[in-house]
């Protein structure tokens, strides 16, 4: 046993953080205790957590967050402490001046879009509405700063104590919302693109249309072979996401039974992980969403355990109800469309927690920080601005050792269009990230 810890009260918020702080992250054996009697006779290393300090032991002094059991809106206040923004501030007595479990919880759980009812046209959280925006700290991974604050302080106190080691990490994701730009849409949907093509005196894109259809040029969308060769000579841990929703207003891809897309899948599954891009109508239908996984599991011909929802769109908590409940293990949508950052204060995989009913559950959340989309079209960045932000995000990761995980989409790697003149971007993250690992 590596630590005990004196709690006035025990429950799940309170084991949810703390396993999440001192076990999987700090990587500590820990005890947690209700007899201050037993704590203040042990010999072991230990801390308090509690509004009023019992004992002689590191103290952490206990904000009400964790023994509430309803959701209320927090009146926080925002402060800095060693360069970082906390809240929860606490008094003189205790060894921090705020409640790094509080507020850590706060953040891993999405404690504010609970309370929120302000949301965008797709019905997403906004990332202005967000505290970290407001305050100026979504670029910045606060959650793991707060824990190596903690971990300073039990290195002074305890010598002995020995931590999991963390490293730098990265892992590519690609989203493939649609297969081909022009390839598998069948004859309705092509003839009408024809026809607005003409109607818009688009004649450029209506000669490349043609040319793909007709004359085997290669489609825009398929950079499949480039995505793998890269994948393959960076030796990177990536995973693909494919959307195989039904069409629709947001869902516009090919159909699922299309043996081209099948065989892509297949392809892309002997080298890579793939999991399921669950569709926006399957957003508020657990039919669709179990459909869609099944569609892919018969491609694959194995368990899909892995999502990312299309346009980001969560909400939370019965979005995550129907992922848990289709068995899915591991979701990548944790982060906002609109702005780079840390959704959730985090760079490192954490478990949602049903703030609902103070469960915890085992869906594994992995946030990502920087998305193609959100440079280009959201804030409508340049190429060499865009790489310097996802530098800068790189760079703030690399300081706690956590995980940078990126979004990119198979029609950003056409550099037509919308995407002209980001040639090599991709890849200058991927050599920048390697060569800051070497």
């Amino acid at each position: 046993m590596d630590l005990l810890i004196y709690l006035e009260e025990r429950n799940s918020r309170i084991d949810y953080i703390f396993n999440h702080i001192f076990q999987r992250v700090l990587g500590l054996k820990i005890s947690l205790t209700t007899d201050l009697e037993f704590f203040n006779n042990s010999n072991l290393s230990k801390i308090e957590y509690s509004k009023k300090q019992n004992s002689d032991a590191l103290f952490f002094e206990a904000s009400d967050l964790l023994f509430e059991t309803d959701i209320r809106k927090q009146n926080l206040t925002v402060s800095t402490y060693k360069k970082t923004k906390v809240f929860f501030q606490c008094s003189d007595s205790s060894v921090l001046p705020f409640d790094p479990f509080a507020a850590s919880f706060y953040m891993l759980t999405r404690y504010e879009e609970y309370v929120s009812n302000i949301t965008d046209e797709l019905g997403r959280f906004p990332a202005m509405e967000s505290l970290a925006y407001t305050h100026n700290f979504l670029n910045i991974p606060v959650v793991d700063y707060w824990i190596l604050h903690i971990k300073r302080k039990l290195k002074d106190r305890f010598v002995a104590i020995s931590f999991k080691e963390h490293t730098f990490q990265f892992i590519n994701t690609i989203d493939i919302d649609n297969a081909f730009a022009y390839l598998e849409k069948g004859f309705l949907r092509t003839l009408g693109a024809c026809l607005k093509d003409i109607f818009k005196l688009h004649f450029k894109n209506l000669k490349q249309r043609l040319e793909v259809i007709f004359f085997n040029k290669k489609d825009p969308y398929d950079t499949y072979e480039n995505l793998l060769h890269l994948h393959t000579q960076y030796k990177l841990n990536t995973v693909f996401f494919f959307l195989l929703g039904d069409y629709g207003k947001y869902d516009k891809n090919i159909p699922f039974s299309s043996k081209k897309l099948q065989s892509i899948i297949q392809k892309v599954y002997r080298f890579c992980l793939v999991g399921i891009h669950a569709s926006y109508q399957s957003l508020k239908s657990p039919k669709k969403l179990h459909k869609e996984i099944n569609r892919l599991q018969s491609i694959l011909n194995q368990d899909v355990t892995l999502n990312r929802q299309h346009f980001l769109c969560l909400n939370i908590p019965e979005n995550y109800k129907y992922l848990i409940q289709h068995h899915i293990k591991n979701d990548y949508s944790m982060g906002f469309p609109s702005l780079p950052g840390f959704r959730a204060g985090t760079s490192y995989s954490f478990y949602f927690f049903d703030l609902k009913n103070n469960e915890s559950t085992d869906l594994k959340i992995h946030p990502f920080s920087i998305m193609d989309a959100t440079l280009n079209y959201y804030m409508q960045l340049n190429p060499h601005d865009s790489l310097e932000v996802i530098k800068n995000i790189i760079d703030e990761i690399k300081q706690v050792n956590g995980t940078f995980i990126s979004i990119w989409h198979n029609e950003s790697l056409n550099y037509t269009d919308s995407w002209q003149g980001w040639d090599k971007i991709y890849e200058h993250m991927i050599q920048y990230i390697v060569d800051e690992k070497n």
